[in-house]
């Protein structure tokens, strides 16, 4: 084909030359190399987002490495798979099976199946005074309460909720069993006693325990009491009113996240105990109770007084026993006098009126607000002696209408038809306008008081019930520790409770107990596309971001940076200069074959072949220096175009997805 168009076109230039063919078919096969580097170009854009595409999936299989590295100390993996090593038995057995079986009928190979992981329960290493995992699967050591609340209806003074011991719903450690309150709208309560009661005394307090909201949370707490040590305490009558030294833990209701530190400070003048709250923390709370994985809460009080609330072991709140609670352990030091009283003279008054001010003469306080607009005009087509409402003629009088009970019967109102078409019916009236005149009621003008002596305040006088606690880490000591909730939502999680003076040794059980479910839960999360995909099956809208923000780009990659471009005519390849160009002389020599035969006719043979060879040489010596000066006819490599487009390639993939490179 390509020879054919080459002959074609050197013989409509009148003259066929084997070095013209030569050119022509070198052109062509430049074009066909072009083709050829622009398949090869799309192909690596087509790989390269292919592959940014297959980086979503990742995720899954990065988390499935982590937990094999974090945890092989802590995890007993069993591989069932059998790696082709047989004991002696299963030797024999494939020794004496036939082998023209074998050769027609090859086994299978089998796939890998997942590692099962065997939950390792959690055991306490080092001083501690409570620790609880429940993996022995009862409630031995807990006592339920069989207390009733006071001053609430009979229905619901009882503590008769539910607790059960088992797994999560969707455990991602079998064998993990923990403590679940199985019931709704019900009081719960339940207890379990301290290997020995807890003293402050020089060593830090710390608490932790797991949560797990497994259906979110609507309206409950999920906080512990550690109970007071005192010689009342039954833990069968255990309710809302016993003694306790610390409440910790997680509440909420409607959109108020809480996570409460509170403890119960004795004073040392009235001997009355009075609660002090930890200021609220600064962390957003909102997704420890909403997305449904286990959460380690932990707390740490200091006999420095210093404290931290912790969840997942990052800090969310800390602070001063001595200035950030409230109200303040230490009462002021000086209140306000109680019989103190204001001066009847007193003037509190910032600004008033000025007296020496006069009404304006042309302030007219009777001007109207607003006035009727005198250049409105009626509108053509007023129907004055219509009126705007009519009774329903369609309207029939109820047959118990009682007309001396109820009176005279009318018809029901309804807009009159008639007025639909018109531009009003009834009596007409000019609109009313904001009256320029207006000015309302006059009143002086407000100047500053000289009399003004400020807010009055009672004096103060020194506090009587002022004392100061410098320690107030040392709280009452406890023996117990209970949870008492009242919860609109059921199975709510709890497990590995523990209570220690050392902080590496809480640390060791978190790590034996929450570190575990941490990792296999993040095993279990989706890779970043099946995440994508669960989002916009919740909202639907997320499916035109997606095309927006993936689809589209990857497109306009293709399009704007794959695609080769349309050959151009050979003269637009030449850089622009002032001598003429090869391709522009022999279409002037085209336009004028005439012109050409006839002084080839007037010379005589040797003249013409003479003329002719310099013509050529000097158009041989022309094309070389236009085509060695011209860089746009610079054949390109595959290899120069490929690594040319992969930086536009690469820009045009950050942008389609970001984050990915």
């Amino acid at each position: 084909m390509i020879p054919w168009i080459c002959e074609s076109a050197t013989e409509q230039r009148g003259s066929y030359r084997p070095r013209d063919r030569h050119r022509c078919c070198e052109a062509a096969g430049g074009q066909r190399r072009t083709e050829t580097m622009d398949h090869k170009s799309l192909g690596v854009c087509v790989f390269l987002a292919v592959g940014l595409l297959s980086l979503s999936l990742s995720p899954a299989v990065q988390a499935e490495d982590l937990i094999e590295d974090a945890l092989s100390d802590d995890l007993d993996v069993e591989d069932d798979l059998d790696l082709g090593v047989a004991g002696t038995n299963d030797d024999v057995e494939e020794e004496e099976l036939d082998v023209d079986i074998q050769d027609e009928a090859p086994p299978a190979p089998k796939i890998p199946p997942t590692p099962k992981v065997n939950y390792k329960a959690p055991e306490p290493k080092g001083e501690h005074f409570f620790a609880e995992s429940f993996d022995r699967g009862t409630l031995d050591g807990w006592v339920l309460s069989m207390a009733k609340k006071d001053d609430v209806d009979e229905e619901i003074a009882k503590y008769d909720g539910q607790w059960a011991v088992e797994e999560m719903k969707d455990t991602k450690l079998p064998g993990d069993q923990g403590l679940v309150l199985k019931s709704r709208a019900k009081h719960h309560a339940i207890s379990a006693q301290l290997l020995r009661p807890f003293t402050f005394d020089t060593k830090p307090l710390i608490v932790q325990y797991e949560v797990n909201f497994q259906a979110g949370i609507d309206c409950g707490g999920a906080y512990i009491k550690l109970l007071t040590h005192t010689s009342e305490l039954s833990l069968e009558q255990f309710m809302d009113r016993t003694a306790y030294t610390i409440m910790f833990g997680p509440d909420k209701c409607g959109e108020d996240y809480k996570l409460h530190f509170i403890f119960r400070h004795k004073n040392p003048k009235t001997g009355e105990y009075e609660e002090k709250h930890a200021k609220k923390p600064d962390a957003d709370l909102r997704t420890y109770y909403t997305d449904k994985k286990t959460h380690l809460y932990t707390l740490v009080v200091n006999p420095d007084n210093s404290f931290e609330v912790l969840v997942d072991q990052t800090v969310v709140n800390s602070g001063s026993l001595l200035t950030d609670m409230t109200p303040p352990v230490n009462p002021p030091a000086e209140t306000e006098d109680p019989n103190d009283r204001k001066p009847e003279d007193w003037d509190e008054r910032p600004k008033i009126q000025d007296p020496d001010a006069i009404k304006p003469d042309d302030w007219d306080e009777d001007a109207p607000a607003q006035i009727p607009d005198e250049d409105a005009v009626k509108p053509d087509g007023w129907l004055d002696d219509e009126p705007e409402y009519i009774g329903d003629p369609d309207a029939i009088k109820p047959e118990d209408w009682d007309e001396d009970m109820d009176g005279e019967w009318e018809a029901p109102q309804i807009p009159n038809p008639t007025c639909e078409t018109a531009p009003g019916c009834g009596a007409w009236k000019r609109p009313m306008i904001d009256n320029p005149n207006y000015k309302g009621k006059w009143k002086p003008p407000m100047i500053d008081n000289p009399n003004y002596q400020g807010i009055w305040k009672p004096r103060k006088i020194p506090n009587p019930a002022f004392f100061e606690d410098l320690h107030p880490f040392r709280m009452s000591s406890f023996s117990a520790v209970g949870l008492e909730l009242w919860s609109m939502t059921a199975d709510i999680f709890f497990d590995n409770f523990f209570i220690t003076n050392d902080r590496s040794t809480a640390d060791r059980w978190a790590a034996d107990g929450w570190a575990l479910k941490k990792a296999a839960e993040g095993a279990a999360e989706p890779g970043l596309a099946a995440q994508m995909l669960n989002a916009a099956e919740e909202r639907p809208w997320l499916w035109i971001v997606y095309v927006l923000t993936v689809a589209l780009p990857l497109i306009l990659i293709i399009i704007f940076c794959c695609t080769g471009k349309q050959k151009k005519s050979p003269a637009s390849e030449y850089k622009k200069t002032d001598e003429p160009q090869p391709d522009v002389k022999e279409e002037e020599e085209q336009k004028s074959p005439a012109a050409e035969e006839k002084s080839n006719e007037e010379e005589t043979p040797a003249e013409i072949d003479e003329e002719e060879a310099e013509k050529e040489e000097e158009k041989e010596k022309l094309e070389e220096d236009i085509l060695r000066r011209s860089p746009r006819n610079r054949k390109l490599t595959s290899f120069e175009v490929q690594w040319g487009l992969l930086p536009a390639c690469l820009s045009w993939a950050s942008i389609a997805a970001p984050g990915w490179l």
